[in-house]
C-alpha cells in the first residue's frame, strides 16, 4: 500500500504541476523597452534563415546588432556573431554554407582596416566555429556590397571625398569647414577575386551612389545616382544608371515617366533589383504627398524603356519603399500595404498591363521584411520578419503550406500586460471614413471610460499599422498605466486609396487636423474616452500636428510635441528637403504665400492654453530645432503657459541613445501624469 500511495503521488505531481495557474500578468515599465530584441535583416537559404537582431546596452548608451541563424525547418536559433559590431546586409553564398555581412568592428589601437571601426565585409561559417572573416580591408570603409552567384567575385561600393567650384581656391584650402555646396561624395564600384584576392575599380561615376545591383551573369550593373549626397539631390536628381561590362559605359534609363509623368516631379528611388536573366529590372519611386510606384526598366532592346508596374486596387506598395526580389524572368515579390496591414505581394507579368497579383501572407499581419530563395527543385520558398496585433516581430518561413515562426526572440512579453488592440472608424472631414488603431488598457471593460493620448505617426506618406509595438511614443506603455492610445490614420495616410494620400496636397492644418479631432469626438461618444483626461503627442509630421491642434483647441489637458514643424516658410528654408514644403504648399514661398500662411501654426500661436512637452535632437535637420524653440519661447516666455524643452546632444531626427530614449520616456509619463491625471510628486 505504501508503495501504492507513492506511485499515486507521483503520478498526480505532473498533474497538479500543469494544473498550477499561470503567472500574473505585470505592468509595463519603462526599464522593459530596453529589454526588447528588434530584427532589422533577414536573408534565406535552402538550409539556414539568417537574420540579424538589435539589442540596447545601457554601458554603451546605444543599441547593436547581432548575426543570427535558425533552421529553415525549424529549430533552435545559433547566434554567429557577439561583438555588437552593427551587422547588416546579410547575403548567403549560393550553397548557404557562409553568411556575408557587413560589420563595423574595432579593436584597442587599431588604426587599419578590418579593426578601425570602419564597415567591412565579413563572412562566416554557418556551421562549425562561429570565426568570422575580413573579406576587404578598404580604408574609409565599404558601403554595400553583392556576392557573385558563383561565390567568386565581391563588388563592393566606397565614396571618396571631392572638392568643386574651388574658383578661388579656398574650398581646399579650408577644407574642414562647411560649405553650403562643393564638398561632393563621388561613389565608386570595385571588384574584388576572391581566389586572388586582387581588386580593381570598375566604376567611377562621377556622382554619389546611393546603392547597385549586379546581374547573376555579372554583364550589367545598376546604380541609383545623384550629382551628390544632399537630400535635396536625391529628391528630385536620382536616377538610374547601367554599366555594362562588355562596353564599360554607363547608360542611363529614361527618367521622363517617373519625372514628368507623375504627379510630382520629387521623386526619390530605391531598392534597384535585376531579374534572373538580366534584361529587366525593377525600382521603388517613392513621393512625398502620393503612394509610392515600383518602375520596370527593360534593357532587352536596343534602346532602353522605363513603364510604371500597374498597382491592385486599393493596394499602396508599402511605406518609403518595398524591397524587390524576382523569382522569374517576368515575376517578382513586394510589400502590399493596406488598411494597416502589410502583406507580401507576388506579381506574374510584371511588365503587362494586366498583371496577375497573388499574396503569401494573410490576415492581420504586418510584414516587416523578406527573403527569397530556391531549394534544390528550383521551387521558391521565402522567409518574412512579421508581427500581428498580438506578438512583437519574429522569424516565419514559408517551409510548410502557411508561414511558421520560426523564433520567439521577446519571450518576456508573455508576461506583460498587453494592450487590447483594435481597428476603429469614424467619419472625417466631408464625411470621409476613416480608421485608426486603438490600444486599451490589458483590464479595460467596455463602458469604462479612460484617459485617451492621441499620438500621430510622422509622414505624412506613412501609416500606424495594426501590430503590437512598444516604441517611445505611447503605444503599448501608457496602456499598461491607464491610459487609451489613439493612432489615426488622418488624411495623407497610405493603404487607403490614392485618393485619400493625394487628398491632403494643400490641406495641410486643415483636413488632417479634423480627420483627427473628429476620431477624438467619436472615442468620446462612444463612452470610451474620458473628455475631461485628453492629451495628444506625435513625432515628425505627428508633432507638427500636435503643434496644428493645439492652436485650434483647448480640449486637451496636455501636449507633446516631438521634432515638430511651426512655421511653413522655415521649413522650406532650413530643413535638409525642401520639396516636401513644395509638394504639399504647391509652390515656393513667394508663389504660394498663403498655402505658407495657412499651412502654419505660427499665427496662431497666442491661441495655446495647452501645457505642452516639446522634445528635439540638437543635430536635426528634418525639422531644426530652432522651430521648436520657437514654439517654447512662445509658450513660455509670451503666454505663460506650462511648457519644458529637451534639446537632445548629438541627436538627428530620430534619438538613437540608451540614455536620451529613456529620457524621452519617462518626461512623457511625468507630463501626463502631472497634468492629464493631475498627479504631483
Amino acid at each position: 500500500m505504501r508503495y501504492l500511495a507513492i506511485l499515486v503521488v507521483a503520478l498526480l505531481v505532473p498533474c497538479l504541476l500543469y494544473a498550477q495557474p499561470a503567472p500574473a500578468k505585470r505592468a509595463i515599465t519603462v526599464a522593459d523597452y530596453f529589454t526588447q530584441a528588434d530584427l532589422f535583416g533577414i536573408a534565406y537559404s535552402e538550409k539556414w534563415i539568417a537574420y540579424t537582431e538589435g539589442r540596447w546596452q545601457e554601458s554603451t548608451d546605444d543599441r547593436k546588432t547581432e548575426l543570427w541563424i535558425v533552421p529553415t525547418q525549424g529549430g533552435p536559433s545559433r547566434r554567429l556573431t557577439a561583438d555588437r559590431a552593427s551587422a547588416r546586409s546579410l547575403q548567403f553564398d549560393a550553397k548557404g554554407g557562409e553568411v556575408y555581412y557587413l560589420a563595423n568592428r574595432k579593436r584597442d589601437g587599431e588604426k587599419r582596416p578590418p579593426y578601425d571601426g570602419k564597415a567591412q565585409v565579413w563572412c562566416i561559417a554557418t556551421d562549425g566555429p562561429a570565426v568570422a572573416e575580413p573579406l576587404t580591408r578598404v580604408d574609409g570603409g565599404v558601403e554595400a556590397y553583392q556576392i557573385s552567384l558563383d561565390g567568386q567575385s565581391l563588388y563592393y561600393l566606397v565614396h571618396i571625398d571631392r572638392i568643386e567650384h574651388d574658383e578661388f581656391g579656398l574650398r581646399a584650402k579650408f577644407s574642414k569647414l562647411d560649405y553650403g555646396h562643393g564638398q561632393n561624395r563621388i561613389g565608386q564600384i570595385w571588384k574584388l577575386d576572391l581566389r586572388s584576392r586582387r581588386s580593381e575599380k570598375l566604376i567611377d561615376a562621377g556622382r554619389n551612389i546611393r546603392e547597385f545591383s549586379v546581374t547573376r551573369d555579372q554583364k550589367r550593373i545598376a546604380m541609383i545616382t545623384t550629382p551628390d549626397d544632399k537630400v535635396v539631390s536625391f529628391e528630385g536628381q536620382s536616377r538610374v544608371d547601367v554599366w555594362t561590362a562588355a562596353a564599360k559605359k554607363i547608360v542611363t534609363l529614361p527618367e521622363e515617366g517617373y519625372r514628368k509623368k507623375v504627379s510630382s516631379p520629387y521623386a526619390w528611388l530605391e531598392h534597384v533589383a535585376w531579374n534572373p536573366i538580366g534584361n529587366k529590372l525593377a525600382f521603388n519611386v517613392i513621393f512625398d504627398g502620393y503612394p509610392a510606384e515600383i518602375f520596370i526598366g527593360d534593357l532587352a532592346g536596343e534602346t532602353p524603356a522605363t513603364t510604371k508596374m500597374p498597382r491592385p486596387a486599393g493596394v499602396h506598395i508599402r511605406g518609403y519603399g518595398s524591397p524587390i526580389v524576382w523569382f522569374g524572368q517576368d515575376q517578382f515579390y513586394f510589400l502590399a500595404e493596406e488598411k494597416a496591414r502589410v502583406r507580401l505581394m507576388g506579381v506574374n507579368k510584371a511588365t503587362s498591363t494586366t498583371p496577375n497579383y497573388f499574396t503569401k501572407s494573410s490576415g492581420d499581419v504586418v510584414v516587416e521584411q523578406f527573403a527569397l530563395a530556391a531549394d534544390t527543385n528550383a521551387n521558391y520558398k521565402y522567409a518574412v520578419i512579421m508581427a500581428t496585433p498580438t506578438r512583437l516581430p519574429d522569424v516565419s518561413a514559408s517551409y510548410a503550406i502557411n508561414l511558421e515562426r520560426l523564433t520567439n526572440v521577446n519571450p518576456q512579453v508573455s508576461e506583460w500586460k498587453l494592450p487590447q488592440l483594435s481597428v476603429v472608424s469614424w467619419k472625417g472631414a466631408g464625411g470621409q471614413a476613416v480608421e485608426g488603431i486603438l490600444e486599451l488598457p490589458h483590464d479595460y471593460k467596455k463602458g469604462d471610460k479612460v484617459p485617451l493620448v492621441v499620438e500621430i505617426h510622422g509622414g505624412p506618406t506613412t501609416a500606424t499599422y495594426f501590430k503590437l509595438q512598444y516604441w517611445i511614443y505611447g503605444r503599448t506603455l501608457l496602456p499598461s498605466r491607464g491610459y487609451a492610445v489613439f493612432c489615426p490614420n488622418y488624411r495623407g495616410s497610405t493603404g487607403y486609396g490614392d485618393k485619400f494620400t493625394a487628398d491632403l496636397i494643400g490641406r495641410e492644418n486643415d483636413l488632417d487636423v479634423e480627420d483627427i479631432l473628429s476620431g477624438v469626438d467619436a472615442l468620446v461618444q462612444r463612452g470610451i474616452a474620458d473628455p475631461d483626461k485628453l492629451a495628444v503627442s506625435g513625432w515628425s509630421n505627428g508633432g507638427y500636428l500636435t503643434n496644428c491642434i493645439i492652436t485650434k483647441t483647448n480640449r486637451f489637458k496636455a501636449a507633446i510635441s516631438g521634432a515638430g514643424i511651426v512655421d511653413a516658410v522655415m521649413e522650406w528654408g532650413a530643413n535638409d528637403e525642401p520639396a516636401y514644403t513644395m509638394v504639399f504648399k504647391q509652390g515656393l514661398p513667394w508663389t504660394n504665400p498663403m498655402q505658407y500662411h495657412k499651412a502654419s501654426p505660427t499665427y496662431d500661436l497666442g491661441k495655446v492654453r495647452t501645457p505642452t512637452l516639446i522634445h528635439v535632437g540638437a543635430n536635426d535637420e528634418r525639422c531644426p530645432p530652432a522651430q521648436s524653440r520657437m514654439l517654447y519661447r512662445t509658450l513660455k516666455e509670451n503666454l505663460n503657459v506650462p511648457a519644458e524643452l529637451i534639446v537632445y546632444p548629438g541627436e538627428a531626427h530620430g534619438l538613437s541613445k540608451y540614455r536620451n530614449r529613456q529620457a524621452k520616456l519617462e518626461w512623457d509619463l511625468a507630463w501626463l501624469d502631472r497634468y492629464v491625471l493631475g498627479k504631483k510628486k
